[in-house]
């Protein structure tokens, strides 16, 4: 396992930062975890979900607005998965650990595992997040180079026009990866010590409850050619919308990379300045990309305050925003989710080109 370590000694831009963010709370008296808005949008999106499920399967009619259904299908799924269990499985989503738990298990029904990502996502990524050689969300796309560290192949001189294709297989990618890092008990390069048996068994069963639900059922109800245009829509929705949300979160310009080896690393920043300077947000001011994406387009927040609701995210922006400011700390915006787009293009585009 690669060593990095943080200049943690003196803490003083997060710790002016959090006796904000506390006060906030305090003077509103409100809790840090989701409220009504964050169970209004669950009662929303689950039962939405499995009204077009039974809608696509059952109810008849032509192939236009079927796969139309589809791709809302894979949408709203991704919208689950951004703000139902992404909450939950942060522990935000509800002061009570059990209610965080069953309705973190909505990433086993979605194809993934509540398990996996929280090591891959909660330990790996929020501590090393942007470091090459550790953070898998930066190293778990073929074909791809996404920061200055990783090898170049002539393949990457077109990966900004061919990764949107690539992004569409992001959940299918990432279903078979969890064999992968469950078999291997590696998270690219962290060792998985433990898996406990209630966590294998329920690893198989959502496993077992996809290949039925979304392989089985179907085929048995609209056959087999059907079922696969519609899966692979709906998929590639899912996908790209999850590939889309976290690309312009870390992978755009401004935001900062670094690198670890076999020797030990030491960042010469705090912990959370280094969150900062490798994270952006994007498209603050626009409320339906907030609703739909869970708050993630408040992705410098979340970084720096990742077991509090994303509902409170907004919020705490301003705050974040006056902080940096103190501290002289550059923080990365993009007013669009157009120009965030636009900004990873760019970025990825620079980074196909052969390093001189």
């Amino acid at each position: 396992m690669y060593k990095v370590t943080f200049n943690n000694k003196n803490k003083t831009f997060f710790n002016a930062l959090k006796q904000s963010v506390d006060s906030y709370f305090e003077e509103n008296n409100i809790r840090k975890t989701g409220n009504w808005r964050l169970y209004l949008k669950t009662a929303i999106l689950l039962p939405l979900l499995v009204a077009l499920y039974f809608t696509v399967l059952f109810l008849p009619m032509h192939w236009v607005p079927a796969l139309l259904l589809c791709a809302v299908m894979g949408v709203t799924m991704a919208s689950i998965g951004f703000n139902v269990m992404h909450d939950a499985c942060h522990g935000s989503f509800s002061t009570r650990g059990w209610v965080n738990e069953i309705f973190g298990l909505t990433n086993n029904f979605l194809g993934g595992n509540a398990t996996l990502w929280k090591l891959k996502h909660n330990i790996v990524h929020h501590t090393y997040t942007n470091v090459d050689g550790i953070d898998d969300d930066i190293n778990n796309m073929p074909f791809m180079r996404e920061c200055s560290t990783q090898p170049w192949k002539p393949m990457h001189r077109y990966q900004s026009y061919y990764m949107f294709v690539l992004y569409g297989f992001t959940s299918v990618f990432m279903f078979f990866m969890d064999y992968v890092k469950y078999f291997s008990r590696k998270m690219y390069t962290t060792p998985i010590h433990r898996i406990s048996t209630k966590d294998h068994i329920l690893f198989w069963l959502g496993k077992l409850f996809f290949i039925v639900a979304y392989i089985v059922i179907p085929i048995y109800a609209v056959g087999w050619q059907a079922w696969l245009v519609g899966f692979l829509v709906t998929q590639f929705a899912l996908g790209l919308t999850l590939a889309i949300v976290f690309q312009l979160a870390h992978v755009v310009e401004h935001a900062e990379f670094e690198a670890a080896g076999i020797d030990p690393k030491r960042i010469e920043n705090e912990w959370a300045i280094h969150q900062v300077k490798t994270t952006a947000d994007f498209a603050s001011k626009n409320k339906f990309v907030t609703w739909l994406v869970g708050g993630l387009n408040y992705q410098i927040e979340h970084h720096l305050f990742p077991r509090i609701s994303h509902i409170h995210y907004p919020a705490l922006s301003r705050i974040v925003r006056e902080t940096c400011e103190q501290f002289n700390l550059r923080y990365n915006y993009f007013p669009t989710t157009r120009a965030a787009i636009a900004s990873h293009f760019r970025f990825m585009k620079e980074m196909g080109k052969r390093p001189e």
